[in-house]
């Protein structure tokens, strides 16, 4: 089986086969010095020369057992299970809820999640946050494109613009008494980080002083702000994204700086996020990420409910949208080969000012910038751009009042839904739950015990599974993502395949893929409707 996968996708690679359209940017064929070269517009973020800067050097997982090209003569998918186990779950992070008095009154039970790297460097993120000043949780997922630098950006920082969005009046003023007066700022969000989940700290006090604009323009408002969720949501979304768009214009402090601006400005990100507070769930959506929930019915069989829509060439609601923003003269170049102006798969995301700006203001910032190309920004306009901005990143909000029969929320970059559907990642996760329960249960022995006795019941245990069984469910979702046959089942050396594709064929066959599964507590849902 190794021999036919590993000699399938090497030929199918050398052949310019690729499996499935993985790629968000649009291929088009430019002068590359003395040859033509296929290559993407705006490519992934490489190493800077001195004097320069990626976020994408930020965050990265081991690359052990990757090749790096399909030209090495000594090509090999093996792997042991252990080195699998290794990689897959590098990325793990798991969370159990508790109150002060270890107890669990939260409509949290716990969370985990995982990410696995496609791109060299990831470009996904993802955030985890419990809200100290106000009530709740916040999950986030990020999908970047074109680099890492705007899915960093937004993890880092749009969950402060929700939180803030969130404070009353009262709080915002002492918050701001407090920096004023240089005083330490009591925190508004209590992280919950992968130690790969780093923070870029140089630009730190930037994104601070601009967060402190927001709250400040908020205080400027002649009444209470007091948004509703769906309210502060939207406006997080959109005035973060406008930030992003004003520091890569506005006059930075050094090099460094100026360049991080540049690399989150043009490359972009999509994200959904959810806040939980009791059984209030939100979820915010921009772009093709998306958030499912997993339902137990009083029968016991479970059911999907999707709570975001992927924003699109393939969602008729957003074809409309566009259309109405813009001349029917454009209504055939909107779309091209399924992707926005011929570039981008989703029509709603954060950066990518190259769809947002006009072509002067393009002209205008980089033209002023160092060695543009040296940061992988490439000055491109695509034809047929007249009326821009063809970009947003203003999510779509759904709310849902959670119930003792919703049991998990799914929320993951389109790497995961590229290949399972919302009705097999929610079978996996139900058939895990009862599998970790049957691990759990003890062992139920015939008198009288003996050591053979023993030896054979926990033979049969192993050969269930349940002895190598991923205690983290998104580590689950990904090994079956990518190692899954035709009949649903695992298969080891597909899966080490997929696992050791070298750098320049990886990304054909799958996305980087990042899970994060929130679990509920039912007791403290039911106690909720048993109080009101």
């Amino acid at each position: 089986m190794s021999r036919t996968v590993s000699s399938w996708i090497l030929s199918s690679a050398r052949s310019g086969i690729i499996l499935q359209g993985k790629g968000r940017w649009y291929s088009i064929c430019i002068p590359n010095r003395n040859k033509n070269k296929w290559k993407l517009v705006f490519s992934k973020t490489c190493p800077c020369p001195a004097g320069s800067c990626s976020l994408d050097r930020a965050f990265s997982f081991p690359k052990a057992f990757r090749h790096t090209s399909t030209e090495e003569e000594h090509f090999s998918f093996q792997l042991s299970p252990a080195q699998i186990n290794d990689i897959l779950r590098a990325g793990e992070l798991s969370h159990r809820t508790l109150d002060l008095n270890g107890k669990n009154a939260n409509s949290v039970l716990r969370f985990e999640s995982n990410q696995l790297a496609s791109n060299s460097p990831i470009e996904d993120r993802r955030s985890a946050a419990t809200c100290l000043q106000t009530a709740g949780m916040m999950f986030g997922v990020f999908d970047g494109h074109a680099g890492a630098a705007c899915a960093q950006a937004v993890s880092e920082r749009l969950l402060h613009y929700i939180a803030v969005s969130l404070l009353p009046r009262q709080s915002l003023e002492e918050i701001e008494l407090a920096v004023e007066a240089m005083k330490p700022v009591q925190p508004i969000l209590q992280w919950h980080r992968h130690p790969n989940d780093v923070e870029y700290q140089e630009i730190a006090p930037q994104y601070f002083e601009n967060l402190r604009v927001y709250w400040q323009h908020l205080l400027d408002l002649d009444a209470e702000p007091r948004f509703s969720l769906e309210e502060a949501m939207i406006c997080a979304f959109k005035r973060l994204d406008s930030d992003i768009s004003l520091e890569v214009q506005a006059p930075q402090e050094n090099e460094l700086m100026k360049n991080i601006a540049l690399q989150v400005a043009f490359s972009g990100a999509t994200a959904c996020v959810a806040h939980i507070d009791g059984v209030h769930l939100h979820v915010a959506n921009t772009g093709d990420c998306r958030a499912v929930l997993g339902v137990q019915e009083e029968d016991g069989t479970w059911s999907t409910l999707p709570l975001t829509r992927d924003h699109n060439a393939y969602d008729e609601f957003e074809i409309r949208r566009l259309k109405r923003e813009h001349p029917r003269s454009e209504e055939k170049t909107l779309f091209v080969n399924d992707r926005l102006l011929g570039i981008l798969m989703p029509s709603r995301a954060f950066g990518d000012v190259q769809l947002k700006w006009s072509k002067e203001l393009q002209h205008s910032i980089l033209e002023n910038s160092c060695d543009v190309e040296a940061l992988n920004i490439y000055q491109y306009v695509p034809p047929n751009y007249h009326t821009p901005p063809y970009l947003t990143a203003e999510p779509e909000v759904t709310y849902h009042k959670l119930r003792s029969k919703d049991k998990f929320l799914v929320i993951a970059s389109d790497g995961l839904w590229e290949m399972l559907s919302n009705e097999k990642v929610v079978k996996l996760v139900a058939g895990h739950l009862a599998e970790l329960d049957m691990q759990k249960s003890p062992l139920t022995f015939k008198k009288p015990i003996n050591l053979g006795y023993m030896h054979n019941l926990l033979l049969q245990r192993k050969s269930k599974g349940l002895a190598s069984l991923d205690q983290n469910i998104a580590t689950h979702l990904i090994r079956h993502a990518i190692g899954s046959n035709e009949y649903g089942e695992v298969d080891p050396e597909k899966l080490a395949a997929m696992l050791t594709l070298p750098e320049d064929l990886a990304r054909m066959y799958r996305d980087d893929i990042t899970v994060t599964v929130v679990y509920f507590n039912s007791e403290t849902i039911e106690d909720y409707y048993r109080n009101h």
